[in-house]
């Protein structure tokens, strides 16, 4: 099992892991975590050179996509980067990307009853006012757990909190910090039940956010 002691915290710069080839032609990834592989249960970076597709497959229990540079598509359209997709459990399609995609992916992780199909291109959705001057997109919520963007302006700074039931976040863009360090873009971090942290920034930051699922 791939970094799965949800009791640790786990910091990972992903641009310095290497592409690991999948099975299928055209597609590597970068595994953060990864349970035993009959639970499905796994968190990774996904590219899609030119071309590369995967036949017709289901998500027992669902699949979560974050679209971070390219087009990916499937029988939904067309979804470019900054789209939010999450299939269900249940569901299947046979995705590919025509000229390529760079993909954040979680797999098997859906609560039971947890059935909504959801596609949000991020680039065209309004912002709400977070915190302070925060501004935050909700994407997805469900039974405590819930998904989000949150866009950070320079110099802002966030009182020091727990996360109960866990936090995950990947830089989207800029650098987010707290005590223990600085985060640049595309670095996954993953913070334990009622872990506890002062976050701050320097420059504009976006992250994307899940919460309440560990």
């Amino acid at each position: 099992m791939l970094n799965m002691l949800f009791s640790e915290r786990v910091v990972i710069e992903t641009h310095d892991m290497a592409w690991i080839q999948s099975p299928r032609a055209g597609i590597t990834r970068k595994l953060l975590e990864r349970e035993h592989a009959e639970s499905g249960h796994a968190t990774s970076i996904v590219r899609y050179a030119a071309g590369a597709h995967f036949s017709t497959h289901s998500h027992p229990k669902g699949e979560e996509i974050f679209v971070l540079e390219g087009v990916f598509s499937d029988k939904n359209g067309d979804h470019p980067a900054g789209s939010y997709i999450r299939n269900p459990e249940g569901s299947s399609h046979a995705p590919f990307s025509e000229l390529g995609c760079t993909l954040f992916v979680k797999l098997g992780q859906c609560k039971a009853g947890d059935t909504e199909s959801i596609c949000i291109n991020t680039n065209t959705t309004h912002w709400l006012q977070g915190q302070g001057g925060l501004q935050v997109m909700p994407l997805h919520a469900f039974e405590g757990e819930s998904t989000a963007l949150v866009k950070w302006p320079a110099h802002e700074r966030f009182a020091p909190h727990k996360h109960f039931g866990g936090e995950e976040i990947l830089v989207l863009s800029g650098t987010f910090m707290d005590e223990y360090g600085e985060y640049p873009t595309h670095t996954w971090l993953r913070n334990p039940h009622l872990s506890q942290h002062f976050p701050f920034v320097k420059e504009e930051t976006v992250i994307l956010v899940k919460v309440g699922h560990l």
